[in-house]
C-alpha cells in the first residue's frame, strides 16, 4: 500500500527509511517490487541519465516525462518528484509546476534550499513538500562536503529547522558532517533521509546508477551494489561477435509470445 506523508513521519525513530531515486519504468518496476516505499525521480536525471553537465539543465518538461514513466512502474510506491532548477522562484511559479509534477505522478515535491515562502504557499494548496539543505547541486559551485565550520554547521541547522516550520514533511541531508546530521535528526520531528550524511540519519537515499554501477563516475558517498556497465559492455560485445560470425539470430530459441525488437 502506497505511503503518505504521514506515514513517513511515523516512522521516524522506528523504522529506517530506504529511498532510491529512478528515471525509468521498468527500474521504478523492480524497486517497487523490492518493498522500497519510496521513489524519488531527481534532477539527477539529468546527469546520471542525459548527458548534462549540471543538474541545472534540467526543465520541467523532462521532470514530467520521467515522473509519468516511474509512475507506470510503480503505482503503489510514494513518488517524490525534483523541482528542477529555476522553477520554484516564486510561490506562484513553484506552485503552477507543482501541481504539474502532481499531475504526471508524483505524490509530493522536493525542493532544494530554505525557500521558506515557497514552501508554505505549496503546503497550503494541499501539496506535500519535502525539503533539502547541505550542499545544493542546483546552486553550488563545487560538490564538497558542507557544513564544516561551526557557522556553516549553524546555518545547516537554522535551514533544517526553517524547512520544518514551513511545513515540510522530510528533508533531505546531503554531504554534510556525520556529527551535523545526527544533531539535525535528533532535533527535527519529521524524519531525515541522508545522502552522504552518515548513519544517525532517520533513512537513506541512493541515485540508483550509482548503486548500479551504471556509469563511470560516482560520488564517493555512494555505494556500488553491481557494476552494470561492465555488464552491458559484456553484451554488447558477445552481441557484436554472434552478428559476425552468424549465429545471431540462428542460435534463437522459439518461444510463444510476442516479439520485441
Amino acid at each position: 500500500m502506497k505511503k503518505n506523508p504521514q506515514d513517513f513521519v511515523a516512522m521516524k525513530g522506528s523504522k529506517p527509511i530506504p529511498m532510491l531515486t529512478a528515471y525509468t519504468c521498468p527500474i521504478a518496476r523492480s524497486i517497487e517490487n523490492a518493498n522500497i516505499p519510496v521513489i524519488l525521480v531527481g534532477d539527477t536525471v539529468g546527469m546520471v541519465e542525459m548527458g548534462f553537465d549540471s543538474t541545472r539543465d534540467v526543465t520541467i518538461e523532462h521532470m514530467e516525462y520521467h515522473i509519468g514513466a516511474v509512475r507506470r512502474g510503480a503505482e503503489n510506491t510514494h513518488i517524490i518528484g525534483d523541482l528542477p532548477y529555476g522553477t520554484d522562484i516564486d510561490p506562484e511559479t513553484a506552485l503552477t509546476n507543482a501541481q504539474r509534477l502532481i499531475h504526471a505522478g508524483a505524490d509530493s515535491v522536493k525542493m532544494e534550499g530554505p525557500n521558506i515562502q515557497v514552501i508554505q504557499h505549496l503546503v497550503k494548496h494541499n501539496i506535500p513538500v519535502v525539503g533539502h539543505t547541505g550542499l545544493l547541486p542546483q546552486t553550488a559551485k563545487n560538490f564538497k562536503q558542507v557544513g564544516q565550520s561551526s557557522e556553516e554547521a549553524a546555518r545547516v541547522m537554522k535551514d533544517a529547522q526553517a524547512i520544518w516550520n514551513a511545513g515540510a514533511f522530510m528533508v533531505v541531508l546531503e554531504h554534510i558532517p556525520y556529527s551535523l546530521a545526527n544533531k539535525i535528526t535528533s532535533v527535527l520531528p519529521i524524519p531525515t533521509i541522508g545522502i552522504g550524511a552518515g548513519p544517525d540519519c532517520d533513512g537513506q537515499v541512493l541515485v540508483i546508477n550509482d548503486a548500479l554501477g551504471l556509469g563511470d563516475y560516482w560520488p564517493p558517498f555512494s555505494k556500488q551494489y553491481a557494476y552494470i556497465s561492465k555488464t552491458i559492455q559484456e553484451v554488447a560485445n558477445e552481441f557484436s561477435k554472434e552478428v559476425e560470425s552468424m549465429k545471431f539470430p540462428s542460435n534463437i530459441i522459439s518461444f510463444t509470445g510476442t516479439n520485441r525488437s
